[in-house]
């Protein structure tokens, strides 16, 4: 389940990024945007997720709270790394940099 919210993350993300590039937004421009119009669902996504983690923990017992403190973790880390390592990333590769396409 969190890997699947990882991923959801990043294909939100880059998909925001490849709309911006379309509509005739500069490669940083576009970067810029695309995170930040992507964080809205992302943390829609992700504190949904969050909320049903608590129920589970709250309502169930053994191996259902355990898999929601793991779930929990899990989509915690992987906001983290979505939204701040990735942009981090990208940022140091493409930023300042004099390119001509964005191959996404």
């Amino acid at each position: 389940m969190t890997v699947g919210m990882a991923v959801d993350a990043n294909v939100l993300i880059f998909s925001r990024i490849r709309e911006e590039l379309a509509a005739g937004s500069s490669i940083q421009g576009a970067i810029s945007a695309g995170y930040d119009r992507a964080f809205v669902s992302i943390l829609d996504a992700n504190v949904t997720t969050l909320i049903v983690a608590l129920i589970l923990f709250l309502i169930g017992s053994g191996p259902v709270q355990g898999f929601a403190v793991t779930l929990s973790i899990g989509i915690l880390t992987s906001m983290f790394t979505a939204i701040l390592l990735t942009r981090s990333l990208v940022n140091l590769i493409v930023g300042g940099r004099k390119i001509e396409k964005l191959w996404i």
